[in-house]
Protein backbone atom coordinates (compact mmCIF):
# COMPACT_ATOMS: atom_id res chain seq x y z
CA UNK A 1 0.00 0.00 0.00
CA UNK A 2 1.45 3.06 -0.70
CA UNK A 3 2.38 5.57 1.85
CA UNK A 4 2.27 8.66 2.43
CA UNK A 5 -0.85 10.04 0.19
CA UNK A 6 -0.65 13.68 -0.21
CA UNK A 7 -3.18 14.41 2.44
CA UNK A 8 -0.77 13.10 4.88
CA UNK A 9 2.28 14.74 4.40
CA UNK A 10 3.22 17.82 6.37
CA UNK A 11 4.98 21.19 5.63
CA UNK A 12 8.74 21.65 6.87
CA UNK A 13 9.39 17.96 6.43
CA UNK A 14 11.25 15.46 4.09
CA UNK A 15 9.35 13.26 1.69
CA UNK A 16 10.07 10.26 0.15
CA UNK A 17 7.04 8.91 -2.13
CA UNK A 18 4.98 7.49 -4.82
CA UNK A 19 3.38 9.75 -6.93
CA UNK A 20 1.73 10.36 -10.54
CA UNK A 21 3.08 13.24 -12.85
CA UNK A 22 -0.61 15.22 -14.01
CA UNK A 23 1.42 18.13 -16.03
CA UNK A 24 5.01 18.59 -16.81
CA UNK A 25 7.07 21.87 -17.99
CA UNK A 26 10.26 22.47 -18.64
CA UNK A 27 11.09 26.02 -17.97
CA UNK A 28 14.52 28.42 -17.69
CA UNK A 29 15.97 30.26 -14.54
CA UNK A 30 17.08 33.46 -14.82
CA UNK A 31 20.70 31.75 -15.38
CA UNK A 32 19.24 29.91 -18.68
CA UNK A 33 19.33 26.50 -16.73
CA UNK A 34 16.47 24.43 -16.90
CA UNK A 35 13.89 23.91 -14.16
CA UNK A 36 11.28 21.34 -13.82
CA UNK A 37 7.26 22.19 -12.69
CA UNK A 38 4.96 19.53 -12.15
CA UNK A 39 1.98 18.52 -11.16
CA UNK A 40 1.76 15.35 -8.87
CA UNK A 41 -0.80 13.32 -7.12
CA UNK A 42 -2.56 10.34 -6.05
CA UNK A 43 -5.85 9.98 -5.22
CA UNK A 44 -5.87 12.41 -2.59
CA UNK A 45 -4.98 15.07 -3.54
CA UNK A 46 -2.46 16.97 -5.74
CA UNK A 47 0.72 18.87 -5.42
CA UNK A 48 2.75 21.69 -7.28
CA UNK A 49 6.42 20.56 -7.52
CA UNK A 50 9.47 22.20 -8.35
CA UNK A 51 13.18 20.32 -9.44
CA UNK A 52 15.65 23.09 -9.52
CA UNK A 53 18.97 21.08 -9.54
CA UNK A 54 20.38 18.07 -11.92
CA UNK A 55 17.36 18.68 -13.92
CA UNK A 56 18.94 17.93 -17.42
CA UNK A 57 19.90 14.36 -16.02
CA UNK A 58 16.38 13.52 -15.42
CA UNK A 59 13.79 15.72 -17.63
CA UNK A 60 13.99 13.40 -20.50
CA UNK A 61 13.46 10.63 -18.70
CA UNK A 62 9.72 11.49 -17.35
CA UNK A 63 6.54 12.43 -18.81
CA UNK A 64 2.84 13.22 -17.80
CA UNK A 65 1.47 9.74 -16.84
CA UNK A 66 4.33 8.44 -15.15
CA UNK A 67 4.40 6.92 -12.17
CA UNK A 68 7.73 8.67 -9.94
CA UNK A 69 9.18 8.30 -6.87
CA UNK A 70 10.43 11.25 -5.70
CA UNK A 71 12.80 12.75 -2.58
CA UNK A 72 12.61 16.03 -1.37
CA UNK A 73 11.14 18.91 0.83
CA UNK A 74 7.69 20.14 1.32
CA UNK A 75 7.74 24.28 1.64
CA UNK A 76 5.01 26.70 2.26
CA UNK A 77 4.98 29.00 -0.56
CA UNK A 78 2.76 31.97 -1.18
CA UNK A 79 0.79 30.01 1.56
CA UNK A 80 -0.07 26.67 -0.58
CA UNK A 81 2.33 23.74 -0.21
CA UNK A 82 4.79 23.02 -2.69
CA UNK A 83 7.22 20.16 -3.49
CA UNK A 84 10.77 20.87 -3.52
CA UNK A 85 12.68 17.76 -5.26
CA UNK A 86 15.64 16.64 -4.75
CA UNK A 87 15.81 13.49 -6.40
CA UNK A 88 13.48 11.59 -9.38
CA UNK A 89 13.04 8.55 -10.53
CA UNK A 90 10.72 6.92 -12.75
CA UNK A 91 8.69 3.71 -12.13
CA UNK A 92 7.43 0.79 -13.94
CA UNK A 93 3.80 0.25 -13.63
CA UNK A 94 4.20 -3.36 -12.33
CA UNK A 95 6.08 -1.34 -9.12
CA UNK A 96 2.83 0.45 -8.17
CA UNK A 97 -1.15 -0.09 -7.47
CA UNK A 98 -2.77 2.08 -10.04
CA UNK A 99 -5.96 2.23 -7.46
CA UNK A 100 -3.37 4.84 -5.16
CA UNK A 101 -3.04 7.32 -7.92
CA UNK A 102 -6.00 8.25 -8.81
CA UNK A 103 -9.03 10.06 -6.77
CA UNK A 104 -12.54 7.96 -6.50
CA UNK A 105 -15.76 8.84 -5.51
CA UNK A 106 -16.48 7.02 -1.84
CA UNK A 107 -19.81 5.96 -2.92
CA UNK A 108 -20.13 2.33 -4.79
CA UNK A 109 -20.10 2.78 -8.16
CA UNK A 110 -22.64 -0.20 -8.29
CA UNK A 111 -25.16 1.35 -5.96
CA UNK A 112 -24.87 4.13 -7.68
CA UNK A 113 -25.56 2.86 -11.03
CA UNK A 114 -28.68 0.76 -9.18
CA UNK A 115 -29.94 4.25 -7.93
CA UNK A 116 -29.86 5.76 -11.17
CA UNK A 117 -32.10 2.70 -12.69
CA UNK A 118 -34.64 3.27 -9.82
CA UNK A 119 -35.37 6.77 -11.02
CA UNK A 120 -35.32 5.83 -14.44
CA UNK A 121 -37.83 3.07 -13.40
CA UNK A 122 -39.97 5.89 -11.60
CA UNK A 123 -40.00 8.11 -15.08
CA UNK A 124 -43.86 8.04 -15.85
CA UNK A 125 -43.70 9.40 -19.55
CA UNK A 126 -43.12 6.36 -21.84
CA UNK A 127 -41.19 7.97 -24.39
CA UNK A 128 -38.41 9.92 -21.68
CA UNK A 129 -38.51 6.06 -20.03
CA UNK A 130 -37.59 4.62 -23.68
CA UNK A 131 -35.22 7.05 -24.00
CA UNK A 132 -33.40 6.69 -21.17
CA UNK A 133 -33.48 2.76 -20.85
CA UNK A 134 -31.87 2.90 -24.31
CA UNK A 135 -28.68 5.18 -23.63
CA UNK A 136 -28.29 3.83 -19.76
CA UNK A 137 -28.51 0.01 -20.96
CA UNK A 138 -26.05 0.05 -23.81
CA UNK A 139 -23.10 -1.81 -22.35
CA UNK A 140 -20.69 0.97 -23.49
CA UNK A 141 -22.23 3.57 -21.93
CA UNK A 142 -23.06 1.63 -18.67
CA UNK A 143 -19.23 1.30 -18.31
CA UNK A 144 -17.97 4.22 -18.76
CA UNK A 145 -20.81 6.09 -17.23
CA UNK A 146 -19.75 4.02 -13.75
CA UNK A 147 -16.14 5.41 -14.04
CA UNK A 148 -16.36 8.82 -15.96
CA UNK A 149 -15.30 11.95 -13.89
CA UNK A 150 -17.65 14.75 -13.94
CA UNK A 151 -15.00 17.38 -14.49
CA UNK A 152 -11.08 17.31 -15.25
CA UNK A 153 -10.68 19.58 -12.05
CA UNK A 154 -13.55 22.40 -11.13
CA UNK A 155 -15.87 19.86 -9.77
CA UNK A 156 -16.81 15.82 -8.67
CA UNK A 157 -12.85 15.69 -10.41
CA UNK A 158 -12.38 11.59 -9.54
CA UNK A 159 -13.30 8.13 -10.70
CA UNK A 160 -17.45 8.06 -10.35
CA UNK A 161 -17.99 12.20 -10.13
CA UNK A 162 -20.02 12.12 -12.86
CA UNK A 163 -22.71 9.44 -11.77
CA UNK A 164 -22.31 10.76 -8.12
CA UNK A 165 -23.12 14.39 -9.41
CA UNK A 166 -26.20 13.65 -11.66
CA UNK A 167 -27.41 12.08 -9.07
CA UNK A 168 -26.69 15.03 -6.57
CA UNK A 169 -28.82 17.15 -9.08
CA UNK A 170 -31.60 14.53 -9.32
CA UNK A 171 -32.28 14.62 -5.96
CA UNK A 172 -32.08 18.28 -5.86
CA UNK A 173 -34.73 17.88 -8.94
CA UNK A 174 -37.14 15.62 -6.36
CA UNK A 175 -37.50 18.46 -3.72
CA UNK A 176 -37.84 21.44 -6.14
CA UNK A 177 -39.90 20.11 -8.91
CA UNK A 178 -42.05 18.98 -6.09
CA UNK A 179 -42.01 22.78 -4.40
CA UNK A 180 -43.11 24.53 -8.21
CA UNK A 181 -46.29 23.19 -9.31
CA UNK A 182 -46.09 24.11 -12.84
CA UNK A 183 -42.53 21.44 -13.34
CA UNK A 184 -43.21 18.33 -15.21
CA UNK A 185 -40.80 16.23 -12.84
CA UNK A 186 -40.33 13.42 -15.59
CA UNK A 187 -38.88 15.96 -18.15
CA UNK A 188 -36.80 17.86 -15.78
CA UNK A 189 -35.53 14.57 -13.68
CA UNK A 190 -34.88 13.30 -17.45
CA UNK A 191 -32.59 16.59 -18.26
CA UNK A 192 -30.67 15.83 -14.91
CA UNK A 193 -29.81 12.05 -15.94
CA UNK A 194 -28.25 13.67 -19.80
CA UNK A 195 -26.90 16.86 -19.14
CA UNK A 196 -23.64 15.95 -18.68
CA UNK A 197 -23.89 12.14 -20.98
CA UNK A 198 -21.10 13.73 -22.93
CA UNK A 199 -18.48 13.51 -20.73
CA UNK A 200 -17.73 10.40 -20.82
CA UNK A 201 -16.90 10.63 -24.28
CA UNK A 202 -15.42 14.11 -23.75
CA UNK A 203 -12.79 13.89 -20.90
CA UNK A 204 -9.89 11.00 -20.87
CA UNK A 205 -9.29 9.30 -17.38
CA UNK A 206 -6.54 6.07 -18.20
CA UNK A 207 -4.95 8.17 -16.37
CA UNK A 208 -4.51 11.74 -15.75
CA UNK A 209 -7.90 13.22 -16.12
CA UNK A 210 -7.79 15.27 -19.46
CA UNK A 211 -9.84 15.77 -22.49
CA UNK A 212 -10.31 13.28 -25.73
CA UNK A 213 -9.21 14.94 -29.28
CA UNK A 214 -12.95 14.90 -29.67
CA UNK A 215 -13.69 16.12 -27.01
CA UNK A 216 -11.32 19.38 -27.28
CA UNK A 217 -13.01 19.62 -30.80
CA UNK A 218 -16.55 19.92 -29.72
CA UNK A 219 -17.53 19.26 -25.87
CA UNK A 220 -19.69 17.53 -23.93
CA UNK A 221 -22.70 19.53 -25.02
CA UNK A 222 -22.45 18.72 -28.46
CA UNK A 223 -21.28 15.14 -27.99
CA UNK A 224 -24.57 14.29 -25.69
CA UNK A 225 -26.43 16.05 -28.18
CA UNK A 226 -25.31 12.95 -31.14
CA UNK A 227 -25.50 10.14 -28.05
CA UNK A 228 -29.07 10.99 -27.82
CA UNK A 229 -30.04 11.35 -31.57
CA UNK A 230 -28.29 8.41 -32.43
CA UNK A 231 -30.85 6.30 -29.44
CA UNK A 232 -33.89 8.62 -31.31
CA UNK A 233 -33.42 6.41 -34.18
CA UNK A 234 -35.21 3.81 -33.05
CA UNK A 235 -37.74 5.06 -31.42
CA UNK A 236 -39.64 6.66 -34.31
CA UNK A 237 -42.42 7.65 -31.87
CA UNK A 238 -40.40 10.34 -29.90
CA UNK A 239 -42.69 13.53 -29.84
CA UNK A 240 -40.56 15.68 -32.27
CA UNK A 241 -41.82 19.29 -29.82
CA UNK A 242 -41.08 16.81 -26.67
CA UNK A 243 -37.15 16.43 -28.23
CA UNK A 244 -37.07 19.67 -28.62
CA UNK A 245 -37.49 20.11 -24.87
CA UNK A 246 -35.16 18.03 -24.17
CA UNK A 247 -32.15 18.86 -26.22
CA UNK A 248 -32.82 22.96 -25.11
CA UNK A 249 -32.64 21.58 -21.88
CA UNK A 250 -29.27 20.16 -22.44
CA UNK A 251 -27.60 23.27 -24.81
CA UNK A 252 -28.77 25.84 -21.76
CA UNK A 253 -27.52 23.94 -18.83
CA UNK A 254 -24.04 26.00 -18.50
CA UNK A 255 -26.87 29.08 -17.81
CA UNK A 256 -24.79 31.82 -19.84
CA UNK A 257 -23.25 32.44 -23.16
CA UNK A 258 -19.99 32.68 -21.58
CA UNK A 259 -20.34 29.66 -19.77
CA UNK A 260 -20.12 28.06 -22.79
CA UNK A 261 -24.10 27.27 -23.17
CA UNK A 262 -24.94 27.73 -26.93
CA UNK A 263 -28.59 29.06 -25.89
CA UNK A 264 -29.59 30.13 -22.22
CA UNK A 265 -32.38 28.63 -20.94
CA UNK A 266 -36.03 29.94 -21.93
CA UNK A 267 -38.54 27.77 -20.18
CA UNK A 268 -39.32 26.58 -16.27
CA UNK A 269 -37.39 23.11 -16.69
CA UNK A 270 -34.21 24.52 -18.56
CA UNK A 271 -33.89 27.22 -15.76
CA UNK A 272 -34.53 25.04 -12.86
CA UNK A 273 -31.96 22.16 -14.19
CA UNK A 274 -29.56 25.08 -14.80
CA UNK A 275 -29.94 25.98 -11.19
CA UNK A 276 -29.39 22.91 -10.21
CA UNK A 277 -26.93 21.48 -11.76
CA UNK A 278 -24.74 25.12 -11.21
CA UNK A 279 -25.70 24.97 -7.01
CA UNK A 280 -24.15 21.06 -6.74
CA UNK A 281 -21.15 22.04 -9.04
CA UNK A 282 -20.12 24.82 -6.73
CA UNK A 283 -21.18 23.14 -3.50
CA UNK A 284 -19.30 20.24 -4.33
CA UNK A 285 -16.13 22.84 -5.52
CA UNK A 286 -16.09 24.77 -2.12
CA UNK A 287 -15.89 21.35 -0.27
CA UNK A 288 -13.21 20.00 -1.86
CA UNK A 289 -11.34 23.44 -1.86
CA UNK A 290 -11.54 23.58 2.11
CA UNK A 291 -10.74 19.70 2.29
CA UNK A 292 -7.50 20.26 -0.01
CA UNK A 293 -6.32 23.05 2.04
CA UNK A 294 -6.61 21.50 5.38
CA UNK A 295 -3.18 21.43 6.12
CA UNK A 296 -2.76 25.39 5.50
CA UNK A 297 -2.85 27.86 8.20
CA UNK A 298 -5.13 30.44 8.62
CA UNK A 299 -9.67 30.48 8.05
CA UNK A 300 -9.28 31.13 4.83
CA UNK A 301 -7.86 28.90 1.51
CA UNK A 302 -6.15 30.37 -1.53
CA UNK A 303 -7.89 32.94 -4.59
CA UNK A 304 -10.71 29.84 -6.47
CA UNK A 305 -10.68 31.13 -9.81
CA UNK A 306 -13.81 28.87 -10.52
CA UNK A 307 -15.74 30.51 -7.59
CA UNK A 308 -14.36 33.58 -8.23
CA UNK A 309 -13.55 33.99 -4.08
CA UNK A 310 -11.37 32.79 -1.26
CA UNK A 311 -13.39 30.74 1.15
CA UNK A 312 -13.93 30.54 4.98
CA UNK A 313 -12.68 27.45 6.32
CA UNK A 314 -15.95 27.55 9.11
CA UNK A 315 -15.00 24.86 11.59
CA UNK A 316 -11.21 26.57 11.78
CA UNK A 317 -13.34 29.83 12.11
CA UNK A 318 -15.40 28.33 15.26
CA UNK A 319 -12.75 27.30 17.02
CA UNK A 320 -11.34 30.33 16.96
CA UNK A 321 -8.95 31.64 19.67
CA UNK A 322 -9.83 30.64 23.41
CA UNK A 323 -11.47 33.49 25.10
CA UNK A 324 -11.93 33.94 29.00
CA UNK A 325 -15.03 32.37 30.18
CA UNK A 326 -18.24 34.66 31.04
CA UNK A 327 -18.27 34.83 34.19
CA UNK A 328 -14.73 35.68 35.45
CA UNK A 329 -13.85 39.58 34.63
CA UNK A 330 -11.16 40.03 32.41
CA UNK A 331 -8.32 42.19 34.17
CA UNK A 332 -7.61 45.43 33.80
CA UNK A 333 -5.29 47.18 31.42
CA UNK A 334 -2.17 48.04 32.73
CA UNK A 335 -1.96 51.61 33.22
CA UNK A 336 0.42 53.39 31.02
CA UNK A 337 3.33 56.05 32.65
CA UNK A 338 2.43 59.36 32.97
CA UNK A 339 5.34 61.67 32.32
CA UNK A 340 5.59 64.86 31.51
CA UNK A 341 7.72 66.37 29.00
CA UNK A 342 8.62 70.00 30.43
CA UNK A 343 8.81 71.58 34.20
CA UNK A 344 5.76 73.42 33.82
CA UNK A 345 4.49 69.97 33.32
CA UNK A 346 6.19 68.83 36.08
CA UNK A 347 4.18 71.41 38.60
CA UNK A 348 0.94 70.87 37.02
CA UNK A 349 1.12 67.02 37.55
CA UNK A 350 2.05 67.68 41.29
CA UNK A 351 -1.01 70.05 41.80
CA UNK A 352 -3.08 67.18 40.19
CA UNK A 353 -2.22 64.49 42.27
CA UNK A 354 -1.15 61.35 41.04
CA UNK A 355 -3.45 59.56 38.53
CA UNK A 356 -6.10 56.68 39.06
CA UNK A 357 -4.50 53.30 39.92
CA UNK A 358 -1.15 55.15 39.30
CA UNK A 359 1.06 52.17 40.77
CA UNK A 360 3.59 53.30 43.81
CA UNK A 361 7.10 53.59 42.94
Amino acid sequence: MKSPYVSELQPNQPVNATFLIHHKEVRQKRSGEPYLSLIVGDRTGDLDAKMWENVAEVMDTIDRDDFVRVKGLLNIYQNRPQLTIHKLQRLSESEVDAGDYFPVSRRDPEEMFAELARIIDEIGNPHLKALLKALFEDEQVMQLYRRAPAAKTVHHAYLGGLIEHVLSVCALCRFAGAHYSDIDPDLLMTGALLHDIGKIHELSYERGFGYTTDGQLLGHIVMGLRMIEEKLHALPEFPPKLRTLLEHMILSHHGHLEFGSPKEPIFPEALLLHYLDDMDSKMECMRSLIAQDRQMEGEWTPFSQPLGRSVLKKLRYLEGSPKPPADVPAPPPEPRPVRANSAFGEKLLGALGPPPNAKET
